[in-house]
C-alpha cells in the first residue's frame, strides 16, 4: 500500500477528527440537525482543509518560525473567505442555516492542526491526500451524525419521509440529542475498531 493510500485512510478510521480524536466538536454538535447540514458543513470544512494544506507544504520554506501560525491562519481564512461567498451567492439558505460555523472554520483545530503537523512538514501529494482524508472522515461522520439525528427526531433522511414526523423524539433534533448520539456513535465506533484491531 503506497504512503499516500496509508495516509487517505488514516484520516478515515484510525485518525477519524470526530469519533477517534474527538476535534472540531463545536461544529459537529452545532450543525447536525440535519443530514443536509452535517454533509454541507463537512464539505466545506474539507474544502478549506484540502486547500490550506496544499499551500502551506508549497509555501511553509518560505514561512519564518516566529510567525508560521499567524500566516497559516491567513492562508485558511483566505479559503474560508472563498467558501464563505460562495456559499451566501449560491445556497443562501444553507449559508444561513450554518451561519456563524462557516466562518469559524478559521480557528477549527482540525483545519489548523493539520496545517501544523503534517502540511508544514511533509510535501504537496502527501498534504493533499491528508487534507482528503481528514476531510473525508469529518464529512462523513458529520454527515452519519446528521442523518441519525434527523431520523430519530423528524423521521426523516436528506429531507426524505422514512417514517411519520410525529414518531420521532424532538430531542434529538435539539442540542441534548447531539450529545446523545454523537456519544453513541463514539462508542460504536470505538467498539468496531477494537474488534478490527
Amino acid at each position: 500500500m503506497s504512503n499516500n493510500l496509508k495516509v487517505l485512510i488514516n484520516g478515515l478510521v484510525k485518525e477519524n477528527p470526530i469519533f477517534v480524536l474527538l476535534l472540531g466538536m463545536c461544529p459537529t454538535l452545532a450543525t447536525t440537525s440535519s443530514a443536509l447540514n452535517g454533509m454541507s458543513m463537512g464539505l466545506a470544512t474539507m474544502f478549506v482543509l484540502v486547500c490550506s494544506n496544499i499551500v502551506i507544504s508549497l509555501i511553509k520554506n518560505l514561512i519564518p518560525d516566529k510567525v508560521r501560525i499567524p500566516a497559516f491562519i491567513v492562508v485558511i481564512a483566505t479559503f474560508v473567505t472563498l467558501v464563505q461567498m460562495m456559499m451566501n451567492a449560491y445556497v443562501p439558505a444553507l449559508a444561513d442555516s450554518l451561519g456563524i460555523f462557516i466562518p469559524l472554520i478559521v480557528v477549527n483545530c482540525i483545519v489548523l492542526g493539520r496545517a501544523e503537523a503534517f502540511a508544514s512538514k511533509n510535501g504537496v501529494f502527501s498534504s493533499f491526500f491528508d487534507g482528503v482524508g481528514i476531510g473525508l472522515g469529518f464529512t462523513g461522520a458529520l454527515t452519519l451524525l446528521g442523518a441519525i439525528r434527523e431520523l430519530l427526531g423528524t423521521g426523516k433522511i436528506f429531507s426524505m419521509t422514512i417514517f411519520p414526523e410525529n414518531f420521532g423524539a424532538l430531542l434529538f433534533v435539539l442540542a441534548p440529542g447531539a450529545f446523545i448520539a454523537l456519544g453513541y456513535m463514539i462508542a460504536i465506533f470505538n467498539k468496531l475498531q477494537k474488534k478490527t484491531n
